[in-house]
């Protein structure tokens, strides 16, 4: 199996809606998109499947020696990296954006709780809003100001995620809402821990909606109509996310005992749709 292919079956294994923008794209961007998605996939599984805090951070540890031989044009060792390779080399990648991805993963090993949202963005833009500067440098840009546009859209996907994943996490004892937030609605830790779901939580969980929107309206007014069409797989990402989002308010945010997800088809037609009229 060639790194490539290695890349390639990670996004496929993921089920992410993000490889439904993926098969839109030409070859060489492709390769790299899947290259740098399946970095985060095995950055985000380190942190994930190690029970034992001390192993995880050596393994953040190694992988961060793996991005030093790419910008000492040293050897990496893993297949991802080595696609990594030479997708920076096609789309000039910054190194060090690929080591706060990293950073960002870490966070989840030392800070389980986020004082209030000024804090809890720090790890947002380390785990999406950098990917999102690296995905615009891959599928191409013109104006600079479409760098502002993918980092505040790499912001909305994060919170969006947070949202969903609220039970998911809390099971992994962590709860990435604010804790000044939980305290402004009422929630308590122990309600989430335990998953008490009340109205309580429910407005709690729809004042992060609106915050998530908020991003959203942000990434699309700064996208400058000269490179929408360049950038026309992250508006695929951001019609897969907002019906995702707008799936989780209908169901009146009931995240505290269930994942949601939308089905594949409906997957595939909003990603057609909003490729067509992006």
């Amino acid at each position: 199996m060639t790194p490539d292919d290695y890349c390639a079956e990670k996004v496929r294994q993921s089920g992410s809606s993000f490889a439904a923008s993926f098969r839109f794209l030409d070859p060489r961007r492709r390769q790299a998109i899947n290259a740098l998605y399946a970095f985060c996939r095995e950055i985000d599984d380190v942190v994930d499947d190690c029970r034992e805090p001390a192993i995880a951070r050596a393994k953040l540890d190694w992988w961060r020696g793996e991005l030093a031989a790419l910008d000492d044009t040293g050897t990496p060792e893993h297949p991802v990296t080595q696609a990594l390779a030479r997708a920076r080399e096609q789309f000039s990648l910054p190194v060090e954006q690929l080591g706060e991805i990293i950073d960002g993963m870490q966070m989840d090993l030392d800070l389980p709780r986020y004082a209030d949202f000024t804090q809890l963005q720090l790890y947002c833009h380390r785990a999406a809003g950098v990917v999102g500067l690296l995905s615009a440098e891959i599928f191409g840009y013109s104006d600079r100001q479409t760098l502002k546009y993918a980092h505040a859209l790499g912001l909305a996907f994060q919170l969006t995620n947070i949202i969903r994943d609220v039970g998911e996490d809390a099971r992994r004892g962590r709860i990435y809402l604010p804790q000044d937030e939980l305290a402004r609605f009422g929630v308590s830790e122990w309600d989430i821990l335990h998953r008490r779901h009340s109205p309580k939580f429910a407005a709690l969980m729809a004042f992060q909606a609106q915050r998530a929107r908020e991003h959203y309206a942000r990434a699309f007014s700064a996208l400058p109509a000269v490179d929408r069409k360049a950038q026309r797989a992250g508006l695929v990402m951001a019609a897969i996310y907002q019906a995702l989002l707008e799936e989780i308010e209908r169901d009146g945010f009931l995240v505290l005992d269930r994942r949601t997800s939308l089905p594949p088809a409906r997957k595939a037609w909003l990603a057609l749709k909003a490729w067509l009229t992006a």
